[in-house]
């Protein structure tokens, strides 16, 4: 009897240590920082499972929203994410995403990770962290950021190439991001390696313009953020400017929100009239224009005095090149960027525009 009864004990002791060893990981701000950069090339999946308002606030960059609050987190973890890759996952202090943690592998999710003291202590081991000249430059190696260098009344003005529709501007003292996206296709942007920004504008909803994650790392106390109406409800802060709005916003700094859609049959849906903004930047005594994504649309015979334009060139979805070069002649740039062009030529432009005064200058904006 004696000897049953140790046999019930022992299994009951190997029973409970068994079901009390996790299956996640828990680990430290410099296991999880370790984890991410070890796992970037396996497809990590880096998850944020606070509310959409703490994530508006702040969160690591390239982190997925999946609110651990909101009925169904299982579900819609299980719709998001594959079983199959890495995830780490944090909430503000760690307890949340424990929870989220054991649930993802209750799933079947394979590998998981935990940050403990969540975001609380990941900020307070990085809000020491400066960012310093030979940083930029190191990034600037890193991601192929091509740069052009003006002087503007106020300050120096540099552009950044980053990709895409991203661009970076330093004027002055100031830092300013357009349309920032983490993750596009094959390429990827680390926004903690690049200074946090003074000012941020965002185009329009589509994900290579609009990234809640690369705003939230790029965010610092301050920071103002400029909006499409549609963005602005869907990141729940910033200033909205829609179509016609001009603000002041100091620092030798205004802004124009300038149309921006396409105009041509069946390309409508892509960019209806009226929701997604082009902007105007008005850097001290120089103006740059943004476009967006748009086509030749007639707002642009109303764009006047541009010393810098920045105009999109990948159809259908934008301009063809004729489009983006009677765009450019009823603009009159002193020097034109095409962007976002992906996998259109657009080096016949520079002989389309020669003796038309505007300067074209091709970069990585693909």
């Amino acid at each position: 009897m004696n000897r049953i009864i140790k046999l019930l004990f022992a299994g009951l002791c190997i029973s409970s240590t068994a079901c009390s060893q996790k299956a996640y990981k828990d680990y430290n701000v410099e296991e999880f920082e370790t984890f991410i950069n070890e796992n970037k090339d396996n497809g990590l999946q880096l998850v944020d499972v606070r509310t959409a308002e703490e994530y508006a606030e702040g969160t690591i960059a390239g982190a997925t929203l999946i609110d651990f609050k909101q009925s169904g987190f299982a579900e819609r973890a299980e719709k998001t994410l594959d079983k199959e890759r890495p995830v780490a996952v944090f909430c503000r202090s760690g307890r949340r995403s424990a929870n989220a943690a054991e649930i993802l592998t209750e799933k079947g999710f394979k590998t998981v990770v935990n940050l403990k003291g969540g975001i609380l202590a990941w900020n307070e081991k990085h809000q020491d962290k400066q960012f310093t000249a030979d940083q930029l430059e190191e990034a600037q190696d890193e991601y192929g950021m091509e740069i052009d260098r003006f002087q503007a009344k106020g300050g120096g003005l540099t552009l950044h190439c980053i990709k895409h529709a991203s661009v970076f501007i330093e004027y002055g003292e100031k830092t300013i991001y357009i349309d920032p996206v983490t993750r596009l296709g094959e390429w990827s942007t680390d926004y903690s390696k690049l200074p946090k920004a003074d000012y941020i504008f965002i185009t329009h909803e589509h994900g290579d313009h609009y990234d809640a994650a690369a705003i939230a790392a790029l965010s610092k106390e301050g920071t103002v953020t400029v909006l499409n109406p549609r963005c602005a409800e869907m990141l729940s802060k910033g200033t909205a400017m829609k179509n016609g709005d001009k603000k002041t916003l100091g620092d030798g700094i205004a802004v124009e929100a300038v149309p921006a859609y396409n105009n041509t049959a069946g390309r409508e849906k892509f960019h209806p009239k009226g929701r997604d903004n082009g902007y105007i930047l008005s850097l001290g005594d120089k103006r740059i224009y943004i476009a967006g994504d748009t086509e030749d649309i007639e707002e642009m015979a109303q764009v006047k005095d541009i010393d810098i334009a920045f105009l999109p060139c990948n159809q259908p979805y934008t301009m063809t090149p004729e489009q983006l070069v009677r765009a450019a002649k009823t603009v009159k740039p002193k020097i034109l960027f095409p962007y976002h062009y992906g996998n259109t030529n657009v080096e016949p432009v520079i002989d389309m525009l020669k003796d038309s005064g505007v300067e074209v200058r091709i970069r990585s904006y693909q």
